[in-house]
């Protein structure tokens, strides 16, 4: 009896290994192949030949493409997050200091082999532009990335970090953008001198009049 309940869960955690191994490769394959030739253009065939593994198995994970796909831009953008947010804060410093590495960071992923653009711009350009389901997604990202960036602004000192993120924002998705249709990295210097302009004293936030003797004294 005890031998047997022993091979059955035996069975039971390599059906799962096997089942967290294939999921591994569908997803891999899957966003390989969707941010290359784009997720209408790729079909179920392609991604399990790629994949190495089953329709079966692509359904019993995934349910459908759709769900595969929402999977992929959660894990895409999950990792990209990382990678980003990592880029500015390693090396530490002040927080102007880790917001000037957004741009030369962007100019390192637009060099890759492998870069083809953002994938929740891509997604929801290839869709109907009511659907909500890809642009939900693309939203959640980015309002994470904009949080992070909101933030350093604050501790930079700027009038008005939300705006400036924001600015920060526009300037990053359009690089990524004429990255993707010039393959030039160059364009991330372009719109790191543009951000540049940004960290101006005018946005900065003015200090508190001084009043009185307090006033004074400075002056002395």
């Amino acid at each position: 009896m005890g031998k047997s309940a022993s091979k059955k869960k035996s069975a039971a955690a390599l059906a799962a290994g096997d089942d967290e191994s294939a999921r591994g490769r569908l997803l891999g394959a899957a966003t390989h192949l969707f941010c290359k030739y784009g997720i209408n253009a790729t079909g179920i065939d392609a991604i399990i030949n790629e994949a190495g593994t089953a329709k079966t198995t692509l359904y019993k994970l995934f349910g459908s493409k759709t769900n595969l796909v929402n999977a992929v831009l959660e894990s895409e953008g999950k990792a990209w997050r990382e990678w980003f947010i990592g880029a500015m804060e390693d090396g530490g410093g002040d927080a102007q200091a880790k917001l000037k590495r957004i741009f030369p960071a962007l100019k390192r992923w637009f060099a890759e082999e492998r870069f083809y653009g953002c994938p929740f711009i891509n997604a929801v350009a290839e869709h109907d532009k009511d659907a909500k389901t890809f642009r939900n997604i693309a939203l959640r990202h980015k309002k994470v990335v904009l949080a992070h960036i909101e933030k350093l602004a604050g501790d930079m000192g700027a009038a008005e970090p939300q705006m400036l993120a924001h600015q920060l924002g526009l300037l990053i998705d359009g690089a990524i953008v004429a990255a993707m249709v010039s393959r030039d990295p160059g364009v991330a210097d372009t719109a790191g001198l543009a951000a540049g302009s940004l960290f101006g004293p005018s946005k900065a936030k003015k200090p508190k009049r001084t009043s009185g003797a307090a006033a004074q004294l400075v002056a002395v």
